[in-house]
């Protein structure tokens, strides 16, 4: 139980009408400041400071990125759990909270637009930049292995790109289905495919950000390089999780913590690297266990970049 001089403090912090609005989107996945910004249209002052004043009680979680930094509702304590209390019990019809809601679909909806026009752009040459950053033939490997034993009935590949994942694990499973939300990346996926002979498999235009139900229930799902393009790596693997079976397993690839802000700027990235706390944390949230990590440090030196393999099962 929490001490009487701590609990009033945490109701004083969340008692403040731009505060619980920012608690009630917080609910919704992590947002940068920039973003809460621009869906409440306050100043960058003001928004940081209520943030600060939620983040000292507990109420949310403060994760530093290079130059940004996300928030998120606090997950665990005393605070998370008035913080959930609260946001429970806000009227969703409210003309406030309704706006904030509109604003906060526009601000997901442009970020994106951004996303895929700078995959349209890269689309061709997809599988040339990866190379750039990380080891991909270790990397390959340890997907690989961790496929073993005899093939999956469904595998899904979320976030497929050039269908690279697909064609490496074609003896891995009996069916495969790719999902991306760029038509151009999609047309190199199936001609890929097709010139590998990767006869079963096939890749669909999807809402990463909104799975389709009717994707699952799969054995194995793949996530690879995809969550750092989310505000929300969280909210994406709720998103998955859903589409698993139970007992199911998950495989997921993406850079560790770094500080190389033209991976925001210049390539669309919006989370620079996923820590082990995140990733445990999120995997919780989804009911998902951790199983084993792997880290594979760059071979490109000047860019210092290393990836993680994290398998998880539901």
């Amino acid at each position: 139980m929490a001490e009487l001089a701590e609990l009033v403090g945490v109701l004083k912090a969340a008692g403040e009408g731009t505060r619980l609005r920012l608690l009630a989107l917080l609910a919704g996945g992590d947002h940068s400041v920039k973003d809460l910004t621009e869906i409440l249209d306050q100043s960058q002052p003001r928004v940081s400071r209520h943030l600060k004043l939620l983040a000292d009680a507990g109420l949310v979680q403060r994760n530093a990125e290079g130059a940004w930094a996300y928030y998120g509702l606090a997950q665990d304590g005393e605070a998370g759990a008035v913080a959930q209390w609260l946001v429970g019990r806000v009227d969703h019809t409210d003309p406030e909270r309704v706006r904030d809601c509109e604003r906060q679909a526009e601000v997901r909806a442009a970020q994106q637009a951004q996303a895929a026009h700078y995959f349209a752009k890269v689309a061709g040459s997809w599988d040339l930049l990866k190379t750039l950053h990380v080891p991909e033939d270790a990397v390959e490997s340890a997907v690989l292995g961790g496929f073993q034993g005899g093939p999956v009935e469904l595998l899904l590949d979320l976030g497929t790109g050039t269908g690279r994942m697909l064609q490496l694990l074609a003896d891995r499973y009996k069916r495969g289905i790719g999902v991306d939300s760029s038509r151009e990346m999609l047309s190199v996926a199936r001609a890929r495919l097709g010139s590998a002979g990767v006869t079963h498999a096939q890749v669909r235009l999807g809402d990463m950000a909104e799975l389709d139900p009717a994707l699952g229930p799969a054995d194995a799902i793949v996530i690879h390089q995809v969550l750092h393009y989310f505000d929300d790596p969280g909210r994406m693997l709720m998103g998955a999780r859903e589409l698993l079976k139970p007992g199911g397993q998950m495989v997921i690839v993406d850079f560790a913590p770094h500080e190389l802000e033209f991976l925001r700027t210049e390539h669309a990235h919006r989370r620079l690297g996923l820590s082990q706390a995140q990733m445990s944390g999120w995997a919780a949230s989804a009911g998902l266990q951790v199983q084993t990590v792997r880290e594979f440090p760059s071979d490109n030196g000047d860019r210092g970049l290393t990836v993680c393999l994290w398998r998880l099962c539901a």
